[in-house]
């Protein structure tokens, strides 16, 4: 189980929840689970999310292992180079 805290319109499209506690090993399930628990959510992410684990943003990479204990965040994904 990890605690995901969820930033600006995607915490409104969790039914208003900032943080939330789901079952998920790597980014992949973490996403899946959330689209379950909560479908406004997945337009969003198919928009794009960013996921930031203890500091290091992560995009695209759906295999990345989610510590126990970890500060994650999903932002959504900035347009940039």
């Amino acid at each position: 189980m990890v605690e995901v805290t969820l930033w600006g319109s995607l915490a409104a499209a969790a039914e208003g929840n900032s943080k939330v506690e789901i079952e998920a090993k790597n980014i992949r399930e973490l996403f899946a689970r959330l689209s379950e628990r909560f479908p406004r959510l997945e337009p969003l992410m198919a928009r794009g999310i960013a996921v930031a684990i203890d500091g290091t943003i992560y995009r695209d990479t759906w295999s990345k292992e989610l510590p126990t204990g970890a500060e994650i965040y999903l932002l959504p994904r900035l347009a940039g180079g």
